[in-house]
């Protein structure tokens, strides 16, 4: 009776590190599935833009918004652009900090409709990386996108004329300094 057991605890100990390590691969899993599919307005990374392009017109607007702990003012240069399916367009966003310390932030980004998400292609963007401001410093900051002409032929998708391209910028969690003690070389004294 003995050995069941031990199989039984085995087990059960197999699975609870498989469950424990599923749900630490989650959201690193769930936010490729995201990128690969366009899921929830995720848009797509690109490294060029495709070979053709087409005639019809898509009205590409921006939205911003800013977290209240971040002391930033955070808006879109421009509320809105016309674009044709396949072409490079770049728009700026301007980030003031208004407060008396130096902030880092960082922007989350979605497509809407969220179903245009495989469609709109960034080529560059500051939401990549953090942005860091000093106290009343400003900063343009763009983004290179196209919407993939693919666009107009999926059944799902052809018939949108108008996407909203939405930054939500918030306080980026910094790095904590080195302690003092810990960086500072120890040195001995000889007599």
């Amino acid at each position: 009776m003995g050995g069941r057991n031990g199989t039984t605890a085995a087990l059960l100990a197999v699975v609870v590190c498989g469950m424990v390590g599923l749900s630490f691969a989650s959201v690193p899993l769930y936010r490729l599935f995201c990128q690969a599919t366009g899921f929830g307005g995720t848009t797509q990374r690109a490294a060029s833009v495709p070979g053709r392009v087409s005639d019809a017109i898509v009205t590409v607007r921006f939205d911003a918004t800013t977290s209240a702990d971040l002391g930033w003012e955070f808006r879109p240069l421009e509320d809105s652009v016309q674009v044709h399916p396949g072409e490079q367009r770049e728009v700026f966003f301007r980030a003031v900090n208004r407060s008396s310390e130096t902030v880092t932030g960082s922007a989350i980004y979605n497509v809407t409709p969220t179903k245009t998400g495989v469609y709109f292609d960034k080529l560059q963007c500051f939401c990549f990386n953090a942005q860091r401001l000093g106290p009343g410093e400003s900063r343009d900051m763009g983004v290179v996108f196209f919407v993939d002409p693919d666009l107009l032929k999926d059944p799902n998708t052809r018939e949108v004329r108008a996407i909203t391209l939405s930054y939500t910028m918030y306080r980026a969690v910094e790095p904590s300094p080195p302690n003092a003690a810990a960086s500072t070389p120890k040195s001995s004294v000889v007599n």
